[in-house]
């Protein structure tokens, strides 16, 4: 069984502090999906960061969902402080309970949390396929002055990060692919 997991989609990523970002249309992307695993009856799960960081974006009325993507009654929301969404948390359990074998996941963002609950997710023994229109990144942190070299682009970080995982720890696919699956 296939599980949509929709890694740390919150308002607290609409804060200026994370920099420039890529694709823009990551939460409707995300949203689509959302329908579709919902139509199908497939599992869906939410994993939502609540920073231990004093001043992060990702606590109060930044860590609730986005619109788009907001969780409805019977769904599992798993909660995290970590970049990992299996660390600490509940969520390989659920997913045993559950009879999941394979997971979608998108979300934000590309080379944080999404790309640490991949990597676990396939070192765990998960099929994982990632979709890369319906993550993001952001240019934070992006100032690679340790080598003198240019700050990297959001779409840079989000393309590199995608490379990195793509083929050992996962599928990178765009949702068009997902989407016209039977």
């Amino acid at each position: 069984m296939n599980a949509l997991l929709l890694i740390d989609i919150q308002a607290g990523f609409d804060d200026p502090v994370w920099g420039e970002r890529n694709n823009p249309s990551a939460e409707e992307r995300a949203g689509v999906l959302l329908a579709h695993w919902r139509g199908r009856g497939l599992p869906v799960i939410h994993v939502r960061h609540l920073s231990t960081t004093p001043g992060s974006p990702l606590v109060g009325a930044g860590a609730a969902f986005k619109p788009q993507v907001a969780p409805i009654s019977g769904e599992t929301i798993i909660e995290k402080s970590v970049n990992s969404a299996f660390i600490g948390t509940s969520l390989h359990e659920e997913l045993q309970r559950l009879g999941v074998t394979d997971l979608t996941i998108c979300g934000l963002t590309t080379p944080h949390c999404v790309s640490t609950t991949t990597r676990m997710a396939a070192n765990m023994g998960y099929g994982v396929r990632l979709v890369e229109d319906a993550c993001a990144a952001f240019t934070a942190n992006a100032d690679v002055s340790f080598d003198g070299g240019p700050a990297l682009s959001a779409a840079e970080i989000h393309r590199s990060a995608l490379a990195h995982l793509h083929g050992e720890f996962a599928q990178v696919c765009p949702s068009s692919g997902i989407l016209s699956e039977n």
